[in-house]
């Protein structure tokens, strides 16, 4: 079939949208691809009409009668299959720099063609995943799309459990590839056509930060048999295998398939003829299993999805079938401790004529720990003190013989803290509390500077369990008020501060020297909420519990060029710690490079000029902090914090906003 030409530069993505009796989502599809910001000129939207009969083939001409950039393709020869056939018609005719699969009943955001081609350009990345939502709360991906990610892989990410072609990719990846999808497929034809290209790009991105791709609604359609099922599965084991090469990396690929494909489709042999499923498929299923599933593997697999396998890989097909039939009985089956390792009470465990091997039924390293952190504060001068609950789900532990233990890793080094738990409660031993004394964690000795790791060590009935702890907590639980300057030793401080990693929100302890000399340390730095234009900087007096009194603190502001902008600070009335507050009207400085500072300004100073003052207390970029925009004599400024440079003190660029150059990023020509 030849391909679209017209005068001028290639367009950049060709949106490939199949389409069959597809009224009236189609409608709203195509148009949400029409308005993308990234403008219709750099835009080839290719409708594909795989024979329908409903008015859709009607209402793609009317579409396409008003918008050049919109190509209706209306197959003489429909495939009466899934979406394959439609989208490889498409693909015939693309010119595109890149390539993204609309669905008929999905639409695309306004921004989200520009914010995904922008990820690629600026990262070399061959595949884009959007962020996708849907609207009557039907499973979508989540754990891919907790943050932006510039450049990964699929053994750095969670990429690899999207498989929908609702992605952005570059056609040159798809033409060298020569990828195609298996048209004759009714289900799951999209997820080796992914799979292939995820493996061989030459990195993803992700953009997680809008909604890029909004799916229709649910349209309640039966759950596929187990011969569609068999059908998909085929070409995914095949495209693992050609694209992968025996190890580690073709081990994680090939148990996502085993976990999400084969062992769901071996839960539902009840539900099928029995001898069908005997002679025509538990045997193409043994064989995948049999070449796909590694012994090392199958140690990864859940103790039921050993079980599973174990049985279709030695043929043992009727004591399979016997053990789905009653998966969900022997779920409730008790646990076997022994030895230090933990069994599942399987009815097939060390039955002599089952024959299974103890392997299958281990689940020491499976037991889920419950954990929740209840609060960390400071007692005393250097001790930071956390408090939680933690227990091994189905073991009860001996308050007197199970003692658990706060762990600290510290990062890029081998450094590892024990700290005993205390429990706290006599009807609840899993609550508990723990002492962390930065001035003598360490065998007596300071705790190194560094991000230390916090891990939970819980044990019960003789086996441990070590988990990463911190990211179940109280939802009002705000860690950052703990940070704070501590004494470290004899003449020594230590700055901590405790916070919560991003994306999976674990605990964790930034540990560095105090500045010297700094009379005070910052403990947030936020724009206020109603003023978008003035930053509100709190903080404390150094060192812990010095009083107010006789002390001028100014939050300063310096221009690059020498001039000084000084805010008075506010003290907590009676706070004994000597907190403050203070307000920066960042809208009142002119335009240029500033450096926000704290510091003590001698008595009798006007906080205009530079005073005799302490060393200045930096003010720490805030991770998350957004520019501001706000209005001056009728012309429109911004506030941009400098971020990513390493720098120690905050940094704001002040400059008017450039109207051209803003509606023209608008609109999606300045790429």
């Amino acid at each position: 079939m030849p391909r679209n030409h017209r005068p001028g530069p290639p367009p950049r993505v060709s949106v490939i949208v199949p389409a069959r009796d597809a009224m009236p989502g189609i409608t709203r599809a195509v148009t949400s691809a029409m308005e993308q910001t990234l403008g219709l000129s750099r835009l080839d939207i290719i409708a594909v009409d795989d024979g329908s009969a409903d008015g859709t083939a009607e209402e793609l001409d009317r579409l396409a009668a008003g918008c050049p950039s919109l190509h209706v393709v209306r197959d003489p020869h429909p495939c009466r299959g899934g979406a394959g056939g439609p989208r490889n018609t498409g693909l015939a005719r693309a010119t595109g720099d890149f390539v993204f699969f609309l669905d008929a009943d999905a639409r695309l955001a306004p921004d989200a063609l520009r914010r995904m081609v922008a990820m690629a350009d600026q990262n070399g990345t061959d595949v884009v995943l959007g962020k996708m939502v849907s609207p009557d709360g039907r499973g979508v991906p989540k754990a891919v799309f907790r943050h932006n990610q510039l450049r990964t892989d699929i053994h750095s990410s969670h990429a690899y459990a999207s498989l929908e072609p609702c992605k952005l990719f570059r056609r040159s990846l798809i033409e060298r590839l020569r990828l195609r999808f298996p048209a004759h497929l009714r289900h799951g034809e999209g997820k080796p056509f992914t799979a292939a290209a995820y493996l061989n790009a030459s990195g993803i991105s992700v953009v997680a930060d809008y909604d890029c791709y909004h799916l229709g609604p649910n349209p309640g359609r039966a759950a596929p048999g187990l011969a569609e099922r068999v059908e998909a599965m085929r070409p995914l084991f095949e495209t693992a295998a050609r694209h992968t090469r025996t190890g580690t990396r073709r081990d994680a690929v090939m148990r996502h398939h085993i976990r999400r494909e084969l062992c769901p489709a071996l839960r539902a042999l009840p539900h099928e003829d029995e001898t069908e499923v005997r002679e025509r498929f538990l045997p193409e299923l043994r064989r995948w299993a049999l070449a796909h599933c590694s012994d090392a593997l199958f140690r990864t697999l859940t103790a039921p999805e050993r079980l599973m396998v174990h049985l279709l890989r030695t043929g043992r097909f009727e004591d399979l079938l016997s053990v789905v039939r009653t998966a969900k009985r022997d779920a409730r089956c008790g646990h076997l401790v022994e030895k230090g390792s933990v069994y599942w009470l399987h009815p097939f465990f060390r039955d002599p004529d089952a024959e299974v091997p103890d392997a299958c039924f281990d689940v020491t390293d499976r037991l889920p720990v419950r954990h929740h952190l209840a609060g960390a504060g400071w007692h005393g001068r250097s001790t930071l003190r956390v408090r939680g609950r933690a227990a091994i789900d189905g073991l009860a532990a001996d308050p007197e013989e199970d003692r658990a233990e706060l762990v600290l890793r510290r990062r890029e080094a081998w450094d590892e803290v024990r700290i005993p738990v205390e429990a706290t409660a006599e009807d609840d031993p899993a609550r508990f509390e723990a002492d962390v004394d930065i001035a003598t964690a360490d065998g007596g000795t300071p705790l190194r500077p560094g991000v230390w790791d916090v891990f939970l060590d819980v044990r019960a009935q003789g086996i441990s369990r070590t988990v990463r702890f911190g990211n179940h907590h109280d939802d009002l639980l705000d860690i950052g008020t703990a940070r704070r300057v501590v004494a470290a030793g004899p003449g020594l401080r230590a700055r901590v501060t405790p916070y919560f990693t991003s994306p999976y929100r674990n605990l964790s302890l930034d540990i560095g020297p105090a500045p010297r000399g700094a009379p005070c340390e910052v403990t947030e730095a936020v724009w206020h909420p109603s003023d978008k234009g003035t930053l509100v900087v709190a903080g404390r007096l150094l060192p812990p519990g010095t009083p107010a009194r006789g002390r001028l603190l100014r939050l300063r502001a310096e221009h690059t060029d020498g001039r000084i902008f000084d805010q008075p600070v506010r003290f907590a009335a009676g706070h004994p710690a000597g907190a403050f507050t203070a307000r920066l009207p960042v809208r009142d400085l002119g335009r240029g490079r500033w450096t926000v500072t704290l510091a003590v300004v001698a008595p009798g100073d006007d906080g205009q000029a530079p005073g005799r003052t302490a060393p200045a207390a930096p003010v720490p970029p805030p991770a998350r902090l957004p520019g501001a925009r706000w209005v001056r004599r009728g012309r429109p400024y911004y506030a941009k914090p400098l971020m990513g440079r390493g720098e120690v003190t905050l940094e704001l660029r002040v400059a008017p906003v450039r109207l051209l150059a803003a509606v023209r990023n608008r609109l999606g020509l300045n790429q």
